[in-house]
Protein backbone atom coordinates (compact mmCIF):
# COMPACT_ATOMS: atom_id res chain seq x y z
CA UNK A 1 0.00 0.00 0.00
CA UNK A 2 2.39 2.78 1.06
CA UNK A 3 5.48 0.93 1.41
CA UNK A 4 7.47 2.87 -0.90
CA UNK A 5 7.34 6.21 1.39
CA UNK A 6 9.70 4.72 4.31
CA UNK A 7 12.44 4.30 1.38
CA UNK A 8 11.16 7.76 -0.40
CA UNK A 9 11.92 9.69 2.77
CA UNK A 10 15.28 7.28 3.49
CA UNK A 11 15.77 8.83 -0.28
CA UNK A 12 15.03 12.71 -0.02
CA UNK A 13 17.23 12.90 3.24
CA UNK A 14 20.33 11.19 1.39
CA UNK A 15 19.58 13.15 -1.80
CA UNK A 16 19.90 16.07 0.67
CA UNK A 17 22.92 15.06 2.70
CA UNK A 18 24.75 14.12 -0.95
CA UNK A 19 24.46 17.58 -2.06
CA UNK A 20 25.95 18.58 1.28
CA UNK A 21 28.98 16.23 0.77
CA UNK A 22 29.67 17.48 -2.57
CA UNK A 23 29.33 20.85 -1.60
CA UNK A 24 32.50 19.84 1.64
CA UNK A 25 34.23 18.00 -0.63
CA UNK A 26 34.50 20.71 -3.66
CA UNK A 27 35.46 23.19 -0.69
CA UNK A 28 38.05 21.13 0.41
CA UNK A 29 39.42 20.55 -3.25
CA UNK A 30 39.44 24.44 -4.53
CA UNK A 31 42.82 25.24 -2.16
CA UNK A 32 44.83 22.15 -3.14
CA UNK A 33 44.00 23.03 -6.53
CA UNK A 34 45.53 26.60 -6.72
CA UNK A 35 49.01 27.05 -9.06
CA UNK A 36 50.12 23.32 -8.14
CA UNK A 37 49.75 20.13 -9.70
CA UNK A 38 47.41 17.97 -7.90
CA UNK A 39 47.83 14.30 -7.24
CA UNK A 40 45.42 12.09 -8.87
CA UNK A 41 43.46 10.13 -6.05
CA UNK A 42 42.55 6.65 -7.09
CA UNK A 43 40.07 6.52 -3.92
CA UNK A 44 35.99 7.07 -4.94
CA UNK A 45 35.31 9.79 -3.01
CA UNK A 46 32.51 9.69 -0.47
CA UNK A 47 29.81 11.80 -2.55
CA UNK A 48 30.07 8.84 -5.11
CA UNK A 49 29.50 6.00 -2.75
CA UNK A 50 26.44 7.98 -1.02
CA UNK A 51 25.50 8.42 -5.11
CA UNK A 52 25.34 4.76 -5.13
CA UNK A 53 22.96 5.12 -2.25
CA UNK A 54 20.94 7.75 -3.91
CA UNK A 55 19.81 5.62 -6.84
CA UNK A 56 19.60 2.42 -5.21
CA UNK A 57 16.82 4.12 -2.92
CA UNK A 58 15.47 6.22 -5.90
CA UNK A 59 15.40 3.26 -8.09
CA UNK A 60 13.45 1.07 -6.05
CA UNK A 61 11.10 4.04 -4.88
CA UNK A 62 9.95 4.65 -8.76
CA UNK A 63 9.54 0.83 -9.04
CA UNK A 64 7.41 0.42 -6.33
CA UNK A 65 5.60 3.56 -7.30
CA UNK A 66 4.67 2.16 -10.06
CA UNK A 67 3.56 -1.22 -8.95
CA UNK A 68 1.47 0.55 -6.62
CA UNK A 69 0.09 2.73 -9.09
CA UNK A 70 -0.93 0.24 -11.33
CA UNK A 71 -3.28 -2.02 -8.68
CA UNK A 72 -4.86 1.37 -7.77
CA UNK A 73 -3.44 2.07 -4.37
CA UNK A 74 -2.24 5.16 -5.06
CA UNK A 75 -4.39 7.59 -7.27
CA UNK A 76 -3.97 11.25 -8.38
CA UNK A 77 -6.69 12.64 -6.24
CA UNK A 78 -6.49 13.27 -2.39
CA UNK A 79 -5.95 11.65 0.29
CA UNK A 80 -3.59 9.77 -2.81
CA UNK A 81 -3.19 6.61 -1.00
CA UNK A 82 -6.65 4.69 -1.44
CA UNK A 83 -6.45 3.69 2.11
CA UNK A 84 -6.11 6.42 3.79
CA UNK A 85 -9.38 6.97 3.12
CA UNK A 86 -10.65 4.46 6.03
CA UNK A 87 -9.55 3.90 9.19
CA UNK A 88 -9.33 0.57 9.14
CA UNK A 89 -7.20 0.55 5.87
CA UNK A 90 -5.02 3.05 7.27
CA UNK A 91 -3.84 0.91 10.41
CA UNK A 92 -3.00 -1.42 8.37
CA UNK A 93 -1.18 0.63 5.72
CA UNK A 94 0.72 2.19 9.01
CA UNK A 95 1.66 -1.57 9.77
CA UNK A 96 3.07 -2.43 6.38
CA UNK A 97 5.05 0.93 6.26
CA UNK A 98 7.01 -0.07 9.79
CA UNK A 99 7.65 -3.45 9.14
CA UNK A 100 7.87 -4.07 4.62
CA UNK A 101 9.28 -0.15 4.06
CA UNK A 102 11.64 -0.09 7.39
CA UNK A 103 12.93 -3.20 6.33
CA UNK A 104 13.13 -2.73 2.44
CA UNK A 105 14.83 0.41 3.74
CA UNK A 106 17.40 -0.93 5.63
CA UNK A 107 18.17 -3.59 3.23
CA UNK A 108 19.13 -1.72 0.97
CA UNK A 109 21.04 0.52 2.98
CA UNK A 110 22.85 -2.37 4.32
CA UNK A 111 23.89 -3.43 1.10
CA UNK A 112 25.14 -0.02 0.04
CA UNK A 113 27.58 -0.15 3.36
CA UNK A 114 28.63 -3.41 1.74
CA UNK A 115 29.35 -2.20 -1.75
CA UNK A 116 31.00 0.92 0.44
CA UNK A 117 33.20 -0.93 2.65
CA UNK A 118 34.26 -4.00 -0.61
CA UNK A 119 34.96 -0.75 -2.66
CA UNK A 120 37.48 0.54 -0.07
CA UNK A 121 39.15 -2.37 0.65
CA UNK A 122 39.54 -3.18 -2.70
CA UNK A 123 41.38 0.35 -3.59
CA UNK A 124 43.45 -0.07 -0.37
CA UNK A 125 44.79 -3.36 -2.23
CA UNK A 126 44.79 -1.86 -5.33
CA UNK A 127 47.31 0.98 -3.43
CA UNK A 128 49.55 -1.50 -1.85
CA UNK A 129 49.95 -3.72 -4.96
CA UNK A 130 50.96 0.01 -6.67
CA UNK A 131 52.66 1.15 -3.77
CA UNK A 132 55.02 -2.15 -3.82
CA UNK A 133 55.19 -2.48 -7.48
CA UNK A 134 56.90 1.13 -7.74
CA UNK A 135 59.11 0.40 -4.58
CA UNK A 136 61.10 -2.15 -6.37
Amino acid sequence: MACFIVPGTEAIVATAVLVAVKHHEAKLAAPSLGGKTAQVEKKTPFSKKLGWLCSLLWGGVALLAFEHIWHGEVVPFPPFLTAAADPVSKAEMLHEMGTSGVAMAVLVTLIWAGMAVISSVLESKTARHTAAEEGV
